[in-house]
């Protein structure tokens, strides 16, 4: 049996009190509606088409689905009709509708709305339940047997009816030719002159169809995010969730309250985290590394047995066996290839750093090559930039740079040579060549 989805994206959500779309807002560096179609294609509905407004229209080209614009905000049940508008009818299917603002929805919730037990009688509707504290202002739902006869606004509910727990999560299943139907007998005859999709949930009992209840005990899985006060809940929520999966997979997070992650990283076994790091943007740690306290690695590739201690990782590569920091920023694809040592206050920008080569102490290495087991003095600056473009530096292999050294690029430093301490490097230095002075000079070999 195919399956299609549903999901709808169009409402203002005013109360978030923001120009950007509310489902764009994002939760562990992904947009809410990222997570839905995650879940769904994990779900095996990969034929899915988004309802939108106008504003989310212009930016709905990052997700890579089909979509189709709610002009009018005439409710839920217009939402899904304007969906099934645009979409030619086949037969035998099943439609999923979902809310692009519940990020927390496992993928298992749609396998089981979807999937009828074994004897049991398809229904027309399957709709997803859950036990809510109470008070609560969600819609409750009454039951007949084991299946829903009616779903009772709060507003409307008897003293009796307001003492259920059991309440409409808003994710659905169903029949697709019951739906098309449902959906076209749906009146707007209330207060909000809005069409509701739950009014279906009538249109089927009269007919004699089932409704066919999903229950989840725990009530974050279907939050839906409504103001920033929601969207902190629900991030706190997934974060715990991405830190559990690691620390499973033989992560040490010392305190995962304090340790910010995003999906798709890979962590290695045995690496430990510390507290108030933040790991993003489809970075990659290899084994048995110490990361943190105070560190921020983004869009980076760390190798194994790496060391990285309160410091800045963004867009670089550092090789296996390296010890990086305190107060070391690291940026701008970077590139460490391993048995490197970056100390404090070292600031290393779109350079490339040989194996065994060291900078321990205040320095500035801009659009630079350096080579192997090279040492950069403390204080040393690549002066890169001469108010109209960047510039190179090369440094070769065996290099000792004296402490506050300003090596003027575009310059090339031999392999073996060296600098004395507070020189000014304005020409290419030979290799085995030693310098000093400002500006540098060749030193005269001692008899």
């Amino acid at each position: 049996m195919s399956v299609r989805a549903i999901v709808l994206a169009a409402g203002k959500g005013t109360r978030m009190k923001s120009s950007i779309p509310k489902v764009l807002h994002e939760i562990c560096g992904r947009p809410m509606l990222w997570y839905i179609l995650r879940e769904l294609r994990a779900a095996g509905v990969d034929d899915i088409v988004v309802v939108t407004n106008d504003e989310l229209q212009a930016r709905i080209g990052e997700f890579d689905v089909p979509s189709v614009v709610q002009r009018e905000q005439l409710g839920t049940g217009h939402a899904v009709k304007t969906a099934l508008d645009a979409t030619p009818p086949r037969d035998g299917s099943q439609v999923v509708v979902a809310y692009a603002d519940m990020p927390l929805v496992p993928h298992d919730v749609f396998v089981r709305i979807l999937t009828t037990p074994s004897g049991e009688t398809p229904a027309a509707m399957t709709l997803v339940t859950v036990k809510m504290p109470l008070p609560s202002s969600f819609g409750r739902i009454v039951r007949r047997g084991e299946d829903v006869e009616r779903i009772v606004e709060a507003r409307d509910a008897s003293p009796s009816e307001l003492a259920i727990d059991e309440m409409n999560a808003g994710i659905y299943a169903f029949d697709e030719a019951a739906l098309r139907e449902a959906v076209a007998a749906l009146k707007n005859d209330n207060a909000q002159e809005e069409y509701y999709l739950t009014d279906a949930v009538a249109h089927f009992v009269r007919q004699g169809k089932r409704v066919r209840p999903v229950t989840v005990s725990d009530h974050l899985l279907t939050l839906g995010i409504n103001d920033r006060v929601e969207l902190a809940l629900a991030r706190r929520e997934m974060n715990a969730r991405l830190a559990a999966a690691h620390m499973r997979d033989g992560v040490t997070i010392i305190d995962p309250a304090t340790t910010y992650l995003e999906p798709e990283l890979t962590i290695g076994r045995d690496t430990v985290i510390y507290p108030n790091t933040t790991i993003s943007l489809l970075s990659t740690i290899g084994e048995n590394c110490a990361i943190g306290p105070n560190t921020r690695i983004s869009d980076s590739r760390i190798g194994n047995d790496v060391e990285i201690c309160e410091s800045v990782v963004v867009q670089s590569e550092i090789g296996d066996d390296s010890k990086i920091g305190p107060f070391a920023h690291i940026r701008g694809h970077a590139k460490l290839a391993g048995n490197n040592r970056v100390g404090n206050f070292v600031e290393i920008k779109n350079s490339q750093l040989a194996r065994g080569a060291k900078s321990a102490h205040l320095a500035y290495l801009g659009d630079a090559t350096i080579g192997e087991d090279t040492n950069i003095g403390a204080g040393t600056i690549t002066c890169n930039f001469d108010c109209q473009r960047k510039n190179q530096t090369t440094i070769g292999k065996n290099v000792s740079i004296g402490s506050n050294t300003s090596i003027v690029a575009p310059r090339t430093i031999g392999d073996g040579a060296l600098t004395g301490a507070g020189s000014v490097v304005t020409k290419d230095v030979a290799p085995g060549e030693r310098v000093a002075g400002n500006p540098a000079k060749p030193l005269k070999p001692k008899n």
